[in-house]
This record gives structure tokens, C-alpha cells and sequence, in this order.
């Protein structure tokens, strides 16, 4: 069925998604810089993981888990731009004027950024599979994982898009508060050999949380992936709360950032 052939609501939202897609493409630098760093960062620094853990699985496997929060976390950027591009552009209030629902501009955002964040993890574990022998055995459990993950990631993006009032604001945000989910959450380098006190503060990061899910993913226990999918999608409810509370005005209309 082609988008003609949609009902309004449908065909509306087909047109926000193009739309989407094509700001995305005018600006392809932040897409591939995602794209190509993450394999740069794995390619150089693997052969640290496996020496780390002496070679095998688990030296391959923190070294992907390693990659893709941290960048993933820095992709931050791609879903909060979504929405602060728009506001700074001076087109969001003409979005909002016009006769479309609220869910269907919400949805026209969202659903290219997650695809982009989805791509960029399975780009990135199917790079280590292909290049390094990462195994997955279990990719039902992974592909979970990652796909509660972006979620995660968009929710996030999207209250940093409503909150902060400048690019700038974006680009610390993401680049600070990336490094510090992932870094505290022993993503980056494991909790064993980082101080006591941050085991502490560690499961309040994200960052954890996937990583945790992701190890057992790979190690296929099915209970800390449910676990791990819980609090990823209860941070994800969230931080789609804060920005749907700051978007949506009275009668349900959104309102001007």
C-alpha cells in the first residue's frame, strides 16, 4: 500500500517520517561520525579487552559491550537534535499550528531517530561478529536488549531536546553525561577494578543496566535480560514523561519551546 493510500492520520505521518529522513540526510556528518568512531574505538582497543581478560569470549565481548554503550550513549545527539533543530530552525511552532496530531509530529521524530539508533548497535555487533568472531549464540536475547536500549536512548534524547536551550547545552550534554553512564556503569571498564564507591552509584546509570543485560545476553540468562529490559524501559517511560509533559499544553496541543 503506498502512502496515497493511507488514511489521513497515516498519510500525514508517512510524510513527517520522509520528512525526518531527509533532514537526517542534509546533515549526514553526526549519523556517520556514529557510524565510523565506534568501529575505530573497537578496532584499536580490543586487543587491550583481550588481554584484559587473557584472550577468549568474555575479552571480545566486554570489548563490544564497551563500544556500544559508550557510543550509543553519545548518539544522544541524533534523537535530541531531532526536536532542538526544529526549535532553534523556527519551525516547530509551524509544526505545531498545523491541523496534525500530536502523536503523529511525536511519531514523524521518532521513528527515524530509533531506527538510527538501532542501526548504529547492530552495525556495530555485526562488525565484531564479522571481523572479530564475536559469538551470539543467543540473539533472540540480544536483539532484545538492544531494542529496549534504544528506546531507552530516544526517551532520553528526547527530554534532553525539550530541556536544554542551545546546541551547545546538547553537546555537553550528551558528551559529559555520555561518558558518565557509561564510565559509572561499568560499561567502559568493569566495576571490579573502578573504586568501591562507585558500585554504589553504579545501577542508578543506564549504562549498567544495559551492560549488565548485554552480558547476559551473551551468556543467555534469560532472568538478567528480563531484568535489565525492565529498568531500561522504566527509564524509558520516564524521560518520555518529562518530555511529554513539557511538550503537551492545555487540550492536548503541543506547545511552543
Amino acid at each position: 500500500m503506498s502512502s496515497h493510500d493511507l488514511p489521513p492520520s497515516g498519510h500525514a505521518l508517512a510524510v513527517l517520517i520522509r520528512h525526518n529522513v531527509r533532514l537526517i540526510r542534509r546533515e549526514p556528518g553526526p549519523l556517520l561520525s556514529r557510524m565510523i568512531l565506534p568501529i575505530a574505538f573497537l578496532t584499536l582497543l580490543r586487543p587491550l579487552y583481550l588481554a584484559a581478560w587473557r584472550g577468549g569470549a568474555a575479552g571480545n565481548q566486554q570489548a563490544v559491550i564497551a563500544t556500544l554503550v559508550t557510543f550509543s550513549l553519545l548518539a544522544l545527539s541524533i534523537s535530541g537534535s531531532a526536536i532542538l533543530t526544529e526549535r532553534l530552525g523556527r519551525t516547530w511552532d509551524r509544526l505545531r499550528a498545523t491541523s496534525l496530531p500530536p502523536l503523529s509530529i511525536l511519531a514523524g521524530k521518532a521513528i527515524p531517530a530509533y531506527a538510527v539508533l538501532l542501526a548504529q548497535q547492530v552495525f556495530i555487533v555485526g562488525f565484531a561478529m564479522a571481523c572479530f568472531g564475536l559469538r551470539v549464540t543467543h540473539p533472540v536475547l540480544l536483539l532484545a536488549v538492544l531494542l529496549t536500549w534504544s528506546c531507552t536512548l530516544l526517551c532520553l534524547g528526547a527530554a534532553l531536546g525539550v530541556l536544554v536551550r542551545s546546541v551547545s547545552g546538547l553537546s555537553a550534554s550528551y558528551d559529559i553525561g555520555g561518558m558518565l553512564l557509561s564510565s559509572m556503569g561499568g560499561a567502559l571498564v568493569p566495576l571490579a577494578v573502578l573504586p568501591h564507591w562507585v558500585h554504589s552509584v553504579a545501577p542508578a546509570s543506564p549504562g549498567y543496566w544495559v551492560a549488565r543485560g548485554m552480558r547476559s545476553a551473551f551468556g543467555g540468562d534469560v532472568h538478567g535480560v528480563l531484568l535489565g529490559c525492565l529498568v531500561l524501559a522504566g527509564v524509558a517511560v520516564a524521560c518520555g514523561l518529562v518530555a511529554s509533559l513539557r511538550l503537551r499544553g492545555a487540550g492536548g496541543r503541543l506547545v511552543a519551546l
